[in-house]
């Protein structure tokens, strides 16, 4: 445990915390809506600091990440806690518990331990992920800048539901993020994710064009929730006219878990529906994930159609592009590290 950063002190002792879009104000004994962020005695504690919950080494695509640093590793950890409370959630059992007054467990460990863990491996970068890394916003910052001086790179994995404050704190701490866009209506945000929309599209703006991170975007198409075709028309024409062509966006396959049980998985035809959606709307990297079978995984070049990256599972193997241009008829291929 230590004291939080991004508070500020409020009257009778309460505080409020700075470091999401709830702007949670916290009454002395109380936490956020996170459950991680404590008011002792008007003074906003982190309780999570260390302690990690999950961790593993994972291809850079499991992310997903696919145009960055493809074919690489990337060291991923996690505490428990999350600032939305998603009834689809499919990592519930990391994300929720502290929520709803459960335990927050963890292994203690520092963030020198979890950089020299990510060097023995031989990862090529540290993702911050599983859970959303926002709320364990200290332990990130504090191993992001101990990785860049070991030249590691530094990824988030986010609902992209932090403050302004919280991003431009990170700055240059963070080279990639792949934000969840989970759908384009305020209702969806409010009634299921417990969130608003609009902070996140604001952030991916910021991120895009500001701060320069390298963006990529994920949505779980979710069968009678945000899979109409004037919803996915109006997402990916935000996508395309406000971010950019050259942001990737992953079409990932909902499964029933958590509290929602009611709604069947995705359906093949849904998810192949959203993906020409997104190529009619002008976006150059459209990708399906977690549907077996698909052949939509693979990088093609947008403008020759030359297939430039080859993915099975989630290894890749880069095999048409050349100082980061197609082989074959010289067009750009937007990413990092490429080949």
């Amino acid at each position: 445990m230590i004291e939080a950063r991004l508070w500020k002190p409020l009257k009778n002792g309460a505080v409020q915390c700075r470091l999401c879009n709830h702007f949670c104000a916290i009454r002395p004994g109380e936490r956020g809506q996170c459950g991680v962020r404590e008011n002792q005695d008007g003074v906003l504690f982190s309780l999570n600091y260390g302690k990690v919950a999950a961790q593993s080494l994972d291809p850079v695509e499991k992310k997903p990440l696919y145009h960055f640093q493809p074919g690489s590793m990337t060291y991923s950890f996690a505490t428990m806690g999350c600032n939305l409370s998603c009834t689809f959630c499919q990592n519930w059992s990391l994300s929720q518990p502290p929520r709803t007054g459960g335990h927050i467990l963890g292994r203690k460990i520092s963030p020198e331990k979890l950089v020299a863990e990510a060097v023995r491996l031989e990862a090529a970068s540290i993702s911050y992920t599983y859970s959303e890394p926002t709320i364990f916003f200290e332990l990130m910052q504090d191993t992001a800048r101990l990785a860049h001086e070991r030249d590691l790179k530094n990824i988030m994995v986010s609902n992209g539901f932090m403050s302004r404050e919280c991003l431009d704190a990170l700055g240059s701490d963070i080279d990639a993020i792949n934000v969840d866009l989970k759908c384009f209506t305020e209702e969806f945000y409010k009634d299921i994710s417990g969130a608003r929309l609009q902070p996140v599209l604001d952030n991916l703006k910021q991120i895009k064009h500001e701060l320069g991170w390298w963006l990529e975007v994920t949505t779980l198409l979710i069968p009678g929730k945000n899979d109409s075709p004037g919803e996915l028309d109006r997402l990916t024409d935000f996508l395309a006219s406000e971010i950019g062509t050259d942001t990737p966006w992953h079409i990932s396959r909902f499964h029933p878990d958590y509290r929602m049980t009611d709604a069947p998985p995705t359906s093949g035809n849904s998810l192949d529906t959203a993906y020409d959606m997104g190529k009619a709307n002008g976006l150059k990297y459209v990708y399906i994930g977690n549907m077996p079978g698909s052949n939509k995984q693979d990088t093609v070049c947008p403008g020759c159609g030359k297939e430039l990256i080859n993915r099975s599972g989630f290894s890749a193997r880069v095999q048409g592009i050349r100082d980061g241009r197609c082989s074959a008829c010289g067009q750009a291929i937007h990413g990092v590290d490429l080949g």
